[in-house]
């Protein structure tokens, strides 16, 4: 840790938590205007490539899906999300933190994320009023 370390760039701090890299393509899907336009600059700013949105039709290494309570089937939208993803591609599920509009209960990312074929890995803060959950597909081999 250096005595800089509270002052690090905000937007390399995010995709640090995010794990974005240089030459990323990343999909954006369900952005609106009560999202936290933040973390696509955060995004964009390190990986050098601007966002694709849903009608995007080759593959992509992320899909940030922002997602709240009221926006319909979880699971239906997952599986959407995974479609263009690379094998080794990431999806983090964007929800309104507790006690914010829209919060979607842990217990519901819980049972959608393997009935759509993921895995929850970790959460994160990602914006004042966002919290990222980190989904991918599960090791192959095990069956």
């Amino acid at each position: 840790m250096t005595a800089t370390a509270g002052n690090a760039d905000p937007d390399l701090a995010l995709a640090a938590k995010l794990a974005v890299r240089a030459g990323l393509t990343v999909q954006q899907i369900g952005f609106d205007d009560d999202c936290a336009p933040e973390v696509g600059a955060a995004v964009v700013a390190v990986s050098g490539s601007e966002l694709v949105d849903e009608d995007f039709d080759d593959v992509v290494d992320m899909v940030l899906l922002w997602w709240r309570d009221d926006d319909g089937d979880l699971v239906d939208a997952l599986v959407d999300a995974i479609g263009p993803l690379t094998d080794q591609g990431v999806v983090w599920l964007l929800t309104p933190k507790p006690g914010r509009a829209g919060h979607v209960e842990p217990q519901e990312i819980a049972e959608a994320a393997p009935t759509a074929g993921l895995a929850q890995t970790s959460t994160v803060s990602a914006a004042r009023d966002w919290q990222g959950t980190r989904l991918v597909a599960p090791k192959a081999g095990k069956r």
